[in-house]
């Protein structure tokens, strides 16, 4: 499907990947691009500069009421499944994690089969491997919760869930759909609700305010940590794409440890603060392993799809897009 003169809706859309997705959405010629948010984890403050655009609608909506996306899909061609709980939110709330992320999903997919939407991207996660072990991870790896907290369970079983939702959308009904399980999300616009990023803005605040940063355990513990521009360019590939029914790693392919992080922030403000090593108490862990390997050679074959943004480049976006807002 094009891009070009399309018309597409992205739930979730003042979220950090949705409001990405957006701005590449415009930017590549779409004719229409709808917002659809219920307001619940975000506002409108931090896309001012995307709503001034005519081609933007914004739509206040709730993908656990199928009725408000019924009357928004009018037109549309492909759905950006966006809108969802982090772990963290489950945390706090798994009965309205499970609706959101399963009910929600299933309203999504129903209401594309009954207004003819084409395709739809879904947001999936590399929690669906839950902790795995040593290896390079590829989408054929099971989910492997024995080690993992009830949060980070909970989430991934939901992103599995999803993803096998649109199998059978796409199957069944021929709504075409592809799965796209992200590592750690960073990037302009961070918000404070993803477990692993929050180490990177977490560093850069404590920094900035004078105060040691405190990592858990000794700083080995590593994450893909994926840019949000290339994980929106994988959206809009994946809708480009003729694949359908597939579950697609988004990642870095770099592990990236609490240590090198924390250098890289500390580099980037001019800090000579070192961290405190102790584990926060009554904090949500997903994974603690020293060592991931995701494959993306997958998103390269099927869609074309490679990250561009590397960990010191990104980092440093995220950092200057934060003092512009400190400013």
């Amino acid at each position: 499907m094009e891009i070009k003169n399309g018309c597409f809706m992205v739930t979730g859309g003042i979220s950090l990947i949705g409001s990405h997705v957006t701005e590449q959405l415009l930017e590549a010629g779409a004719k229409e691009v709808i917002l659809f948010d219920n307001y619940s984890l975000g506002s409108t403050d931090m896309i001012s500069h995307i709503l001034t655009d005519d081609r933007v609608r914004l739509v206040r909506g709730d993908i656990t009421r199928i009725n408000e996306l019924y009357d928004a899909l009018d037109g549309v061609d492909g759905i950006f499944a966006i809108a969802g709980f982090l772990t963290l939110p489950f945390a706090a709330n798994p009965a309205l994690g499970l609706t959101v992320n399963a009910l929600g999903h299933v309203n999504v997919l129903e209401a594309a089969r009954y207004r003819g939407v084409k395709k739809v991207i879904f947001s999936s996660s590399v929690a669906t491997y839950g902790d795995p072990e040593p290896g390079t991870i590829d989408e054929e790896r099971p989910f492997r919760f024995h080690t993992m907290t009830p949060p980070g369970v909970l989430y991934g079983s939901t992103k599995i869930i999803g993803e096998q939702l649109g199998r059978l959308y796409s199957d069944k009904y021929g709504v075409e759909s592809v799965s796209l399980r992200y590592a750690t999300v960073y990037g302009e616009r961070q918000h404070y609700r993803g477990v692993n990023a929050l180490y990177i803005i977490e560093t850069y605040d404590k920094l900035m305010a004078g105060e040691a940063p405190q990592i858990p355990g000794d700083g080995s513990e590593v994450h893909d940590y994926v840019h949000v521009s290339d994980v929106a360019r994988a959206n809009l590939a994946a809708m480009e794409s003729n694949v359908t029914a597939e579950a697609i790693n988004i990642a870095s392919g770099t592990a990236t440890n609490l240590n090198r992080l924390f250098e890289i922030v500390a580099k980037i403000v001019g800090s000579d603060i070192k961290p405190v090593y102790k584990d926060k108490e009554g904090a949500v862990r997903v994974t603690t392993s020293a060592s991931l390997d995701f494959s993306i050679e997958k998103a390269e074959r099927m869609m074309g799809w490679k990250p561009q943004v590397d960990i010191e480049e990104g980092i440093a976006r995220l950092i200057k897009w934060r003092q512009e807002q400190d400013d």
